[in-house]
């Protein structure tokens, strides 16, 4: 008949790929808010870490539970000059009780690179005040009053960060943050005075990340069950 419409047929596969869009977005969403919040328990620190941990007290290390961990907060000593060591033997000399100062940290990375561990990462650090519930703190020693990272504390603070964030399933855009964005304490100072240096430090983070292979947009083991998923869908298998 003449002016007669034909229906189109859909395609299945169109509609197929459209649901599994759908399916890997919300999945996705799912998946990356469940992993938000993992707790510290057996993980591992990388070799260049140096455990020495502070002894159990309530001034620097009270023992309380980190339950989760949301974010990463980065620090600068305040005391140009002075070694992650030094700082370390500081946060320890709090347990003493006698100037009634609560301060620690999780890492201190000192103007070396070298990198202390003084507080587990299961247990909560006296450093970013409503934070401390569900951050890493992470002290950095600088040379000068500037506050500006030495180039090899720069780059160990850029790699410990980048594998907290893998670890930890974080995004260094969001969940990592200085002190101030805290408290707006003028700390780190240098990336406080100078946001462009801060966003650049975020930004070298994500590189680090990207570098080994593991900043991807949804986590590896949810795109190999999408992956795995695609014959139930009919689309190639080879």
């Amino acid at each position: 008949m003449r002016g007669a419409r034909t229906r189109r047929r859909r395609n299945p596969r169109f509609a197929a790929l459209c649901l599994l869009l759908i399916f890997a977005a919300v999945g996705a969403a799912v998946w990356l808010w469940a992993g938000r919040g993992l707790p510290g328990e057996g993980v591992e620190v990388p070799d260049y870490v140096q455990a020495d941990l502070l002894t159990v007290n309530p001034w620097s290390r009270p023992g309380t539970p980190l339950e989760k961990i949301d974010g990463i907060v980065i620090h600068y000593v305040g005391n140009p000059g002075t070694t992650a060591k030094a700082n370390r033997n500081y946060f320890e000399s709090l347990s003493s009780g006698e100037t009634e100062t609560y301060a620690s940290s999780h890492f201190i990375v000192g103007l070396e690179g070298e990198v202390i561990q003084c507080i587990p990462l299961t247990e909560i650090a006296y450093a970013s005040n409503i934070r401390n519930e569900d951050t890493v703190a992470i002290e950095v020693c600088h040379p000068d009053e500037t506050g500006a990272f030495s180039p090899a504390a720069y780059q160990q603070v850029v790699e410990l960060t980048a594998w907290l964030c893998r670890t930890f399933d974080l995004d260094p855009d969001t969940d990592v943050i200085r002190h101030y964005d805290v408290t707006e304490k003028l700390c780190p100072l240098y990336y406080v005075e100078h946001p462009e240096a801060w966003d650049a430090f975020r930004a070298d983070v994500a590189e680090a990340m990207a570098a080994d292979g593991r900043f991807i947009p949804y986590p590896e083991g949810f795109l190999r069950f999408l992956f795995s998923m695609r014959g139930k869908f009919g689309f190639p298998t080879k």
